[in-house]
């Protein structure tokens, strides 16, 4: 009997680090990064670099809710990056790196307003939470020299 997946899409910055992160995540089945949130079809790294196109980079995360909640992907997505910093992760400045939760059904977008209500709440952090929270457009996987492209240098992090 095959599994049953589910799909979460985050952007928390340079999708490199993002993705090596929740692919180690227990449950987390695959993941891809590419580009979602903006106006042009089929962008590549160059469009989305160039600022115009208004994509962040994601990582999506293909993962078994029978042995991980999304509650705990969202859990992972807050301690992944800075969800107080406008449009920018460390050194990496730009509308492409912005923080934001793509979702893909109502159940998700409940979750995801909850936690971020949770985590503005808890008042650990010293700067608003920036993060949007939006239904998930089209996801267009990023090209073949991005996809685990820190596994394949050998690399655990990103420099952030």
């Amino acid at each position: 009997m095959e599994t049953e997946t589910e799909i979460a899409t985050f952007g928390a910055g340079c999708f490199w680090g993002p993705e090596t992160t929740f692919g180690k995540v227990p449950g987390v089945v695959k993941t891809a990064v590419g580009y979602m949130g903006g106006t042009l079809d089929n962008p590549g790294y160059r469009e989305i670099c160039a600022g115009n196109s208004g994509h962040a980079e994601v990582v999506q995360v293909t993962y078994d809710p029978g042995q991980v909640s999304y509650e705990h992907l969202l859990d992972v997505f807050w301690h992944c990056h800075d969800p107080t910093q406008v449009n920018r992760q460390g050194p990496d400045i730009g509308l492409q790196y912005r923080s934001v939760i793509f979702c893909h059904s109502p159940e998700q977008m409940a979750s995801a307003t909850a936690s971020k209500n949770a985590l503005e709440a808890h008042g650990a952090l010293e700067r608003p939470v920036v993060t949007t929270i939006e239904e998930a457009p089209t996801f267009w996987r990023a090209e073949d020299y991005h996809q685990k492209y820190l596994e394949k240098r050998g690399l655990a992090f990103c420099h952030v």
